[in-house]
């Protein structure tokens, strides 16, 4: 819990509705939803029919089990505008993915669609910290991005001054947050990480000589560990938040001064958790597939959307007063997991276990290779410099200890490298700490 937990942190008098309350607003909020589809959109009114359902058939939120599920393909078979809910001159805002695996999803808004947006991402901005007398200094990506702008938004409807940093150049970005005595950072949190060691290039004392005292990190998934070396090294209070453009952006959900998960947006979307082999739903404690319906989105509203991202969902009240259930960090996608040697495997398991070694630093690369039959895994962790040695008796035995924590929590072995800082590459946006050579051209014949 932090210094934040003695304040009223509490933002919209629907984060704390009683449970009953709240369920009975998201019953209502899911007919009309599925009304809305129903009418507006072909691809929903097909669906829909093929199940013979409408929304007469929704009357509590357990029957969104009866609907059907929308995959990312949905999203580009219909491209680009196919799913739209409301006449195309009602439109206010369009936002995109890269489409680097295809081709790009569209997120677009209506002005009421951006209000809301605003609020929701002016909620855990305010239980973390932000306020009217501070500034606030956004380093995501502006553009077809949905993430600068949303947060942009939220520090609006707070009140607090917006510095549109976007990316990159990241002298410059420190020179801002130093001149203007700026209290809160929002990036990546490999991007805060970043800054850090650039200002200590500079001779600067990250933690002492910039003038931050909170972070609000998101856009990719990121472990308890790097959340510790990110608030030592820039000595702030960091917070978690989560969100997609497919169903907004961020705002789906955000940490409270608590920090003991992020609060899900449960008035404006319907959570689920499935077990991505079965689709059906996993017990309390255990991690899923999230699942997410709009409940609210006028412009585009989704039905039980996959997004692929596991986590767990905690059901126990949380001492900040909010009645909202919170999912825990995202530990991985179904459909990003290595699958090793018979092993599921996440990027954060790995992540996990270099940084609880002394020594190590949160930038690292995982390679898989198939040299024959077997996989094979290489890990590449730069070291911090006061453990740098040419001395192999010292290297060798940092290594053992990183294996063995490998191996504790993955269950596999790996081949390490060791390599001097500033090393490997350095990401300004959402970090690709994978490479996978398994199923490249001509990889069976190594």
């Amino acid at each position: 819990m932090t210094q934040l937990a003695t304040e009223q942190t509490i933002w919209d008098k629907n984060e704390s509705l009683p449970r009953e309350e709240l369920q009975a607003l998201q019953a209502k909020r899911l007919k009309q939803a599925v009304a809305r589809v129903y009418q507006n959109v072909p691809f929903y009114t097909a669906n829909l029919n093929a199940l013979g359902l409408t929304a007469d058939d929704i009357n509590a939120i357990d029957d969104v089990r009866k609907l059907p599920f929308t995959v990312k393909t949905d999203l580009r078979d219909n491209y680009p505008l196919d799913l739209l809910a409301v006449p195309r001159d009602q439109l206010a805002r369009l936002h995109a993915s890269s489409g680097t695996t295809g081709k790009p999803t569209f997120a677009v808004f209506t002005q009421e669609d951006l209000d809301t947006w605003s609020d929701l991402c002016a909620r855990f901005l305010y239980a973390g910290g932000l306020r009217k007398n501070q500034f606030a200094h956004v380093a995501f990506g502006y553009g077809l991005f949905t993430g600068g702008f949303g947060l942009h938004y939220g520090i609006e409807r707070v009140g607090a001054g917006v510095i549109p940093a976007a990316s990159g150049n990241t002298r410059r970005q420190i020179a801002l947050l130093r001149d203007l005595n700026t209290e809160t950072l929002i990036c990546t949190p490999s991007y805060a990480l970043n800054i850090a060691e650039v200002a200590r290039e500079e001779g600067l004392d990250p933690a002492t000589d910039l003038p931050i005292k909170f972070g609000h990190f998101g856009g990719e998934p990121w472990t308890e560990d790097m959340r510790v070396a990110i608030e030592a090294e820039l000595g702030i209070t960091a917070f978690n938040n989560y969100g997609l453009s497919e169903v907004l952006g961020p705002g789906v959900a955000g940490e409270c001064p608590c920090r003991n998960g992020m609060h899900l947006q449960e008035d404006h979307f319907l959570f689920e958790l499935v077990d991505p082999q079965t689709d059906e739903p996993v017990k309390p404690g255990e991690i899923g597939e999230l699942i997410i319906t709009n409940l609210t989105k006028q412009a585009t509203t989704l039905l039980r959307y996959r997004t692929r991202d596991l986590c767990v969902i905690h059901e126990e009240p949380c001492d900040c007063g909010r009645t909202t259930r919170r999912m825990g960090r995202v530990i991985g996608r179904s459909d990003d997991m290595m699958i090793i040697r018979g092993v599921n495997v996440f990027p954060s398991q790995i992540e996990e276990a270099l940084l609880s070694v002394e020594g190590t630093t949160p930038h690292y690369m995982i390679e898989l290779d198939r040299p024959g039959n077997l996989d094979q895994v290489t890990v590449s962790v730069e070291i911090q410099p006061h453990m740098f040695s040419d001395k192999m008796t010292e290297m060798n035995m940092l290594k053992r200890a990183i294996d063995k924590e490998i191996r504790t929590i993955t269950g596999i072995g790996v081949t390490l490298n060791l390599v001097q800082p500033q090393t490997l590459a350095r990401f300004e946006g959402k970090a690709k700490r994978v490479i996978d050579n398994r199923f490249a051209p001509g990889s069976m014949e190594k």
